[in-house]
């Protein structure tokens, strides 16, 4: 055995539930500074030359190079000069967007870092599970990864699954401690009943731990494991276009070579034919794809992030905006997770119900189902109706000196929960049971007039949107219990009904889904009455106000075909159990439609793996539930769901602009960098005019396109169907025919030139010129509209202020081999790049109506 880091036995405590106080908050302040975070050591961040070696091992940096080393060749080193402050550009704004990437994930990583459930100077707290402390008292919960090594001082139940550190998939039992302290912790295995380990999942019941070893001095920490959070490997679709851009440049080097060969040979001139054929190898390569989409991603999750959404797996955000269907579960989503009880009813008397005000007040006959509804519940309880349940006993003492012997879960069959107590000076046990009205009907074998009416008490509280639950009283001789609860004799003691408020911004949220062409189907254990009750308070139904509604017994009875199409009509399953959730999924996909899953609770899980987009709830939600979902929702806010969704759509969009874009650009660039060669003119685009380009092509796409705002109908269109397009709904076409407009434009101005001068500097001057005024139109004609992004005027204004200082500065205007055209040339060229400008409009006009003809021939969704 091993020594622990430290050894304190917890302080008892009569006023927390759990009788323990913990650390305080200046103890576990000097603790973290004698032994530093609760952190294992992490990959340290790539270092500058890394970076810099991987950027010039791409082929547009290459063949930049291939060009400065023929200008130092040819003894041209002015040329050359200039084209190594371009090479140094070029690097320096790859390595700044990197940088800037980098920065986002980090930012993101903090965010999702484990968190751990401590108690602190007698209080439960929620705090980053860096900040544990050996001596702190963790509180370990079903669903929860354990965030530290140590010794149980408390279990119930307890199983935890130490699969990463052995190997073995078993469950294994865990035991409080009898040992008094200093205790310390033992390798897993046989010997380690009592100790937990960091990573290790808990699987069933709950307990408290003393934290014995943290960070590096953890088990997982000396094997050197390391668990990850944010998964920031490339997506499909990064690492489908970078495969795309290896073979265009493979296509691109051929097609270079090929021009080289016929330049030279029928011209005689190799070093101009060298020049053009790396020229326009750099115009046709699409290098900004890879780029393009690293930053977009990783911007897009930090944006994310500050919308409350943190981002666990990329391609969710390639498939966010195409949702179709939002499974969302009711209880602290829609509503506002402060339940309170609000009505108490008594067997034989259900028709004279008491209402519980805001005070809590309630007559002594009503005790025994208060005490009763405390004795099903969790002494320290962590469930929103149990935490009600427990402040209406209005802090009286009921049975501290009771005992737990068992208790028998809720199970699919069976919606209730019993909990078997030893009392002192009782010769038999008591069961306590709560749970589905009906369930407790079932159980306390109520004859029909009773369960009638039981039930139509039930039906008016649910229509009131009321939670209703039964409750009931069991004994049994002390001895060995059985197996099945069933077994056992009860009476039915009464009804206790639980109000939870919709949230505020949820209706105005569930209207935007509407509009936006998302169907919302709610899945909660309640009533159906109340569940529908809830629906309607929320916004959710059909847009002729019908209210589609299954229950989870009708699910179960199911064949797959039968609830593939009923789901088209649901909106609302009523109790229902998270092993439905899967099933659902399946129904909704195999009909096509594009899932969204929320879920919190370990079985939960598999259906937020299969899910299109799985959402877990970061405040309330298990750790097993965020790990297996792509999003976590830190608020737990459906209107921070619909704000993602939103985000969603925006980043796709000004993706699809940016990679349009690229296209677009190169068409014009690779046109008149091809153009004299097929003409048996003197070349017009030189790498230095190509580089040039490129320092303005970059961030234009990455930046400027990144910060574009959404467009004003973004939540009004329909959610995008069939497969993921780099160029959205339109497709490649609208994009094209802008390119080679611009093209058309820049060859208007080129030939015209050639009959206006004999001089090549001047023709040059006017074709570049004319290039670069079309380029800023065409990112113009791509705004959303309005003033707001001020990354993109900020790239149009550079680009144009240093297109007039090398026209206007002589060195400059030599080393880009430009002569200053005469002013009515020049005002003839601006002309033409400003009539560029709505004709670009124009073309981007009729491609959004051809999208919208198309949108509006495919099927619709179903509203919410």
């Amino acid at each position: 055995m091993r020594p622990g880091a430290l050894a304190m036995s917890a302080v008892p405590d009569p006023v927390n539930p759990g009788h323990m106080v913990g650390l305080s908050a200046e103890q576990a302040l000097a603790l973290r500074q004698t032994h530093g975070p609760n952190a294992l050591a992490t990959q340290k961040t790539r270092p500058l030359w890394r970076s810099a070696l991987e950027v010039a091992r791409e082929p547009m940096f290459l063949l930049l190079m291939a060009c400065l080393v023929l200008y130092f060749l040819i003894g041209d080193w002015q040329e050359g000069l200039a084209l190594s402050v371009s090479v140094m550009a070029v690097m320096g704004i790859t390595l700044v967007q990197e940088r800037r990437t980098e920065r986002a994930l980090d930012a993101l990583k903090d965010l999702a870092s484990p968190r751990a459930l401590v108690i602190r100077d007698g209080l439960r707290l929620r705090i980053d599970a860096h900040e544990l402390v050996p001596g702190d008292l963790m509180v370990l919960l079903e669903g929860d990864r354990v965030p530290a090594d140590g010794v149980l001082v408390q279990a119930n139940n307890l199983q935890t699954d130490e699969s990463l550190l052995t190997g073995e998939s078993l469950p294994v039992d865990k035991q409080a401690t009898t040992l008094p302290a200093p205790w310390s912790m033992a390798p897993p295995g046989d010997a380690s009943a009592c100790c937990v380990f960091s990573g290790a999942l808990v699987v069933q019941g709950q307990g408290f731990a003393q934290v014995l070893a943290t960070g590096s001095h953890s088990e997982i920490g000396r094997i050197g494991g390391v668990l990850s959070l944010i998964e920031t490997g490339r997506t499909p679709l990064q690492k489908a276009t970078r495969h795309m851009v290896r073979r265009v440049a493979a296509g691109v080097l051929v097609l270079g070579v090929a021009v080289l060969l016929v330049m030279g040979l029928t011209r005689g001139d190799w070093v101009q034919a060298m020049l053009a054929a790396i020229a326009w190898s750099m115009a046709l390569l699409p290098e900004e794809f890879p780029v393009v989409l690293t930053i977009f991603l990783a911007l897009g999750a930090w944006r994310m992030s500050r919308r409350h959404v943190l981002t666990r797996r990329m391609p969710a955000l390639e498939t966010l905006g195409a949702a179709t269907v939002l499974c969302v579960d009711k209880t602290g989503t829609l509503t506002e997770n402060r339940m309170r009880v609000t009505r108490l009813a008594l067997a034989g008397e259900l028709d004279q119900d008491w209402s519980v005000d805001e005070s809590g007040e309630w007559p002594p006959q009503f005790g025994e189902l208060v005490e009763l509804a405390v004795l099903a519940s969790r002494r320290d309880p962590f469930d929103p109706m149990e935490i009600a349940i427990h402040a209406v006993k209005q802090g009286r003492a009921l049975h501290d000196d009771w005992t737990l012997a068992r208790e028998y879960p809720l199970t699919p069959g069976l919606l209730a929960v019993s909990r078997v107590w030893r009392a002192p000076g009782i010769d038999h046990l008591v069961i306590a049971t709560k749970g589905a009205p009906e369930a407790i009907a079932s159980l306390c074998h109520l004859p029909d007039p009773q369960r009638q009416a039981l039930l139509a008490q039930v039906q008016r509280m649910a229509e009131q949107g009321l939670r209703v639950l039964g409750v009931a009283r069991g004994q049994t001789p002390v001895g060995p219990l059985a197996e099945s609860v069933h077994d056992f004799d009860f009476e039915f003691i009464g009804l206790i009904a639980l109000a939870d408020p919709v949230r505020a911004e949820v209706p105005q949220a569930m209207a935007q889904c509407r509009q936006a062409g998302i169907r919302i189907i709610m899945i909660t254990g309640d009533y159906p009455a109340t569940a529908s009750s809830i629906a309607r308070q929320a916004g959710i139904g059909a847009a002729d106000g019908t209210l589609g509604c299954l229950t989870g017994a009708e699910v179960a009875q199911m064949d797959e075909a039968t609830l593939r199409e009923k789901m088209q009509a649901t909106h609302v399953i009523a109790r229902a159990t998270p092993q439905l959730k899967l099933r659902i999924v399946r129904a909704l996909q195999a009909h096509g439609e594009v899932v969204a899953m929320t879920g919190d609770g370990v079985n939960d899980a598999p259906a937020l793996r299969a899910a299109d987009i799985g959402i877990a709830m970061g405040g309330r939600g298990t750790d097993v539930a965020r790990e297996a979902a792509d999003l976590v929702v830190t608020d737990d806010r459906f209107s921070s769901i619909v704000e993602a969704i939103r985000l969603g759509r925006r980043i796709y969009a000004n993706l699809t602009k940016a990679c349009g874009y690229i296209v677009a650009v190169h068409i014009p660039i690779a046109g008149l960098a091809m153009w004299p060669v097929l003409m048996g003119g003197p070349l017009m685009l030189l790498p230095i005019h190509v580089a040039f380009l490129e320092l303005m092509i970059d961030p234009a796409c990455s930046i400027a396109f990144e910060a574009e705002p959404e467009e004003a109908r973004a939540m009004q269109e329909p959610p995008r169907r069939g497969p993921t397009s780099l160029f959205g709904a339109s497709g490649i076409w609208p994009w094209v025919w802008q390119g080679l407009l611009l093209l058309l434009g820049v060859l208007l101005v080129h030939e015209w030139a050639r009959r206006q001068s004999d001089e090549v500097e001047v023709v040059r001057a006017l074709s570049f010129s004319t290039l670069v005024l079309g380029n800023m139109a065409l990112i113009l004609s791509r705004r959303a509209g309005g003033l707001a992004n001020h990354a993109m005027w900020a790239v149009v204004t550079g680009t144009g202020l240093v297109l007039g200082l090398i026209l206007a500065w002589p060195l400059l205007r030599d080393l880009f081999s430009l002569a200053l055209p005469e002013v009515q040339a020049a005002a003839a060229c601006a002309l033409v790049g400003a009539l560029l400008w709505p004709a670009l409009m124009l073309v981007r006009h009729l491609g959004s109506r051809e999208r919208s003809v198309d949108s509006r021939q495919s099927p619709r969704p179903a509203g919410p």
